[in-house]
């Protein structure tokens, strides 16, 4: 027996030997395959983005694809390489500057015959954004190629860029928004009161209108001038670009957003006021493509060429002579980068002060264009960028060039260049500023019944208290609003040094107010309308380089690891997602979460100047 239990010891020990012995082998085996596999995997993917980022070669006989939907704004991001592969014909952040550079490569190569514009949906960040994208278009029609142009709807402002097109189509039941420019505010004050919040602004210049929605119910009379004024000065400026294009008046494209809500009109009146050229299923619209290529009909192939294929084909441009830096400061002013999730690009004052001050050490660089697009924000941050430039143009010649929005903060730190540029829709000016702080005593006090005591060994050791909770802070607001007209102050000096000007001169076209580019010449706050190739030749003049120059571009658009991986968020798929659940709401919403970041000083333009 005891020999028995002995033999079964043994055998089962060996049992359970081959048994951790080949479960071990296949655990191994898993792991070595998953390994393998990995290394496979990630050598196709580097394989296939390497593919992707090498230079694309254009076919003959081929049509560039513009798939205008989405947001196009001042600059691109650099997009995340896996999700490129996956959706190439994303296009929902297009940049202005990837686009207008793309549209002159499809110009100067020789085996684009035109450029076909699909859909008709894009919003735009400024008035000047769509306008210069038309500028482009206009340019690469004069070479003689052609542009046409397909959508189920046009908003309006799409409809303004591809009003440039020789031909103009729309899906059979489709609808163009055309209505003029304008809507209303929502001003927050009643819903504030019956909450028991009151908001207190110190502000300097009466048209410096951003305090307004919280603390009116309507709209004032200055505001309503400023905005009447530039309103009407960027709607006849699209309507006399669209008239040219179309060979209509601009009064009767005026008296159709007039007459009727066009969007509710048939494509037959569509048709009669000129705003298409046809009517048509999608499939049939590849025919007019067709013929334009004089390819056969029966002939399914059409060599397309999409942004992102563009992106990476070769210009023709060398990089010879001195080179010209083009400074992109593009986004709301803030004095350090918004923590969590973020709307837009920023321009983060010690970054930007940092990048400037590198431009100056570098010798290879003669000139410096700043791409100014920005409402402003932090005016501490926006004099300290000041104070940057002004360094800077004491070793180079600094250029701005304006772009949609050089507003307020953003004018500010325009000011004290050599010279400066402005697109014909440009807004800027608004010189002011203003401070604002909620006062919650009707709500915490009166209505939660919080109630507050304790000491300070000093005067004003609770202020902010006071500001906020205390009903009785006559004094402390004052105190406020003397540091607010310092800075206006401040304001009117920086303006008045750089543009040469008494400091009256500079308060009489100041206090807040919002200027047209077109306006904004005259009394003296900007040089010249130009586009950002003008500003570059005039820093080479500037630079006194007689040679051959090239450009650079400055910073380096946002890896897109940092933007998968980025503490801040900013342009991460998340804050995407974020974007399209919330709709309309995440603007306003973002508005809120980051008042609780920015400086309580502000130079910032009152309201978004967005367009569809």
């Amino acid at each position: 027996m005891q020999q028995k239990t002995k033999y079964y010891k043994i055998q089962f020990a060996v049992i359970m030997k081959d048994f951790f012995k080949f479960t071990l082998a296949t655990i191994c085996g898993i792991i070595l395959l998953s390994v393998v596999s990995g290394i496979l995997f990630m050598i196709s993917i580097v394989g296939m983005i390497a593919s992707e980022s090498g230079s694309t070669k254009v076919e003959e006989n081929s049509v560039f694809v513009i798939k205008l939907n989405g947001m196009v704004q001042e600059r691109g991001m650099e997009d995340d390489p896996f999700t490129s592969l996956l959706n190439k014909n994303d296009m929902e952040n297009m940049g202005l500057d990837d686009l207008v550079a793309s549209i002159k490569k499809a110009k100067e190569n020789d085996n684009i015959k035109g450029i076909y514009i699909e859909g008709g949906a894009a919003a735009f960040d400024a008035p000047a954004t769509a306008q210069q994208l038309r500028d482009a278009l206009a340019d690469f029609k004069s070479s003689g190629k052609w542009i046409i142009a397909y959508a189920d709807q046009y908003m309006q402002t799409s409809y303004y860029v591809v009003s440039v097109a020789d031909s103009i189509f729309l899906n059979k039941t489709g609808m163009i928004d055309f209505r003029g420019l304008g809507g209303k505010n929502a001003y927050m004050t009643g819903l504030y009161e019956k909450i028991g919040v009151k908001y207190q602004a110190t502000r300097v210049g009466k048209y410096k209108s951003a305090v307004e929605s919280v603390t009116r119910k309507d709209m004032s009379e200055d505001d309503r001038e400023q905005r009447t004024a530039y309103l009407q000065g960027i709607w006849q400026h699209m309507l006399k670009d669209m008239a040219d294009s179309r060979k209509v008046k601009p009064e009767q494209l005026d008296q159709l957003a007039s007459d009727s809500i066009i969007a509710f009109a048939s494509t037959d009146d569509y048709m009669k006021a000129k705003l298409i050229d046809g009517v048509m299923y999608p499939d049939e619209i590849k025919k007019v493509v067709k013929g334009k290529l004089g390819i056969d009909d029966d002939d399914d192939e059409i060599n397309q060429i999409l942004l992102s294929d563009m992106l990476n084909v070769k210009s023709k441009k060398k990089e010879k002579g001195d080179k010209i830096a083009i400074y992109y400061a593009y986004g709301e002013i803030v004095d350090q980068m918004a923590s969590g999730f973020s709307t837009n690009q920023s321009i983060v004052g010690s970054t930007t002060v940092e990048d400037l001050n590198e431009l100056a050490e570098d010798d290879d660089v003669k000139a410096v264009v700043m791409r100014v697009n920005s409402p402003g924000g932090s005016a501490v941050a926006s004099e300290q960028i000041w104070h940057a430039v002004q360094k800077l143009k004491e070793k180079k010649p600094v250029v701005v060039s304006m772009g949609g929005l050089a507003a307020s903060g953003g004018y500010m730190i325009s000011a004290g260049a050599n010279y400066i540029f402005a697109e014909p829709t440009t807004i800027t000016g608004s010189i002011g500023i203003f401070g604002l702080i909620p006062n919650l005593s009707g709500l915490v006090t009166d209505k939660l019944g919080v109630t507050f005591d304790g000491v300070t060994t000093n005067r004003y050791g609770d202020f902010e208290y006071k500001l906020m909770m205390d009903k009785e802070n006559s004094e402390e607001i004052r105190n406020m609003q003397n540091y607010v007209d310092r800075g206006y102050e401040t304001f009117l000096d920086i303006v008045a040094k750089g543009r040469v000007m008494k400091r009256d001169e500079v308060h009489e076209i100041a206090q807040g107010r919002v200027w047209l580019a077109v306006d904004a010449l005259p009394i003296h706050l900007i040089d010249w309308i130009g586009s950002l190739d003008d500003a570059v030749k005039k820093a080479a003049e500037l630079a006194k380089i007689e040679d051959e120059y090239y450009t650079s571009v400055y910073p380096d658009k946002r890896d897109w690891m940092d933007n998968l991986f980025g503490d801040d968020n900013k342009g991460t798929y998340l804050d995407g997602e974020l974007r399209a659940t919330l709709g309309d709401l995440y603007e306003p919403i973002m508005e809120m979460r980051l008042d609780q970041q920015r400086n309580c000083l502000q130079a910032r333009f009152p309201y978004s100047v967005k367009m569809k």
